[in-house]
């Protein structure tokens, strides 16, 4: 067991609690930057990790009855095609010296945009919660479901980073009136398909280090615990803003580096 790579888990487990958000925006970044972890095997061993780590929330939400079924299938008519579409073009590529340049680009893009969506949807809920507004539907919701799907499926794919906080802004602007909780659900369980097609793509193509995901998985449960534990005890307020800030700057790290 290597204590580090538990700790990591644990960050990561915390954050998700936390905020909902965080776990694999941060993962991904931290084996690269800090364990030098190659980044083609950073990006497959997270997204397992996601993979399962998700599994037993959506079971939770689905139980509490806090998924959407229908948004779900909507966003992964786009999402899932595009996971596997990306991997097909990516896969002759892959042990290239220029294509791990890209996957550092993609995960600066999904990084930022990443950032960008959690303030977004950090206010977009304050004004829910405060404002009450309300909202009609958007027209074409399927299509417009389809197409950002898409989007994230790709950006996750190469990257890791998105499913979290872009599933929950894409949700916060076409469903303006789910209530928060089953947003949260139903974008717990849309992560679910992408992060395992790509992350057994990844294990197909030999980019997963098991003892890594072993070691993430031990210390993300007691953290997913803990960052719920503490979830209604510290303000969104300040912890939205300071997370898509570290983001920010992650992002902009990976770019100089």
């Amino acid at each position: 067991m290597h204590w580090s790579y538990a700790l990591s888990g644990l960050l990561g487990g915390f954050l998700v609690g936390l905020t909902g958000v965080g776990g694999g925006s941060l993962m991904t970044p931290l084996l690269i930057l800090v364990f030098k972890i190659n980044p083609l095997s950073a990006v497959g061993t997270d997204l397992l990790y996601a993979a399962i780590t998700k599994l037993s929330g959506t079971l939770l939400h689905h139980r509490k009855k806090n998924v959407d079924w229908q948004a779900v299938t909507y966003l992964s008519l786009g999402s899932i095609p595009a996971s596997f579409i990306t991997l097909y073009l990516a896969g002759e590529h892959w042990h290239q010296e220029s294509f791990r340049e890209i996957i550092r680009f993609s995960l600066s893009l999904a990084l930022f945009l990443t950032s960008l969506a959690i303030l977004w949807g950090w206010r977009n809920l304050y004004r829910r919660n405060t404002l009450e507004t309300r909202h009609k539907d958007i027209p074409y919701k399927l299509p417009v479901s389809i197409l950002i799907g898409a989007i994230i499926g790709s950006l996750v794919t190469l990257s890791s980073v998105g499913a979290g906080a872009l599933g929950t802004t894409a949700l916060l602007l076409l469903y303006p009136k789910l209530p928060i909780s089953r947003i949260i659900g139903t974008d717990i369980a849309h992560a679910i398909p992408i992060t395992l097609i790509a992350g057994m793509g990844h294990l197909f193509l030999g980019e997963i280090n098991f003892s890594l995901l072993i070691n993430l998985l031990i210390g993300s449960i007691p953290g997913i615990w803990l960052g719920t534990q503490l979830n209604s005890k510290i303000s969104e307020k300040v912890t939205r803003p300071l997370l898509a800030t570290l983001l920010a700057g992650i992002a902009v790290k990976l770019m100089l580096t």
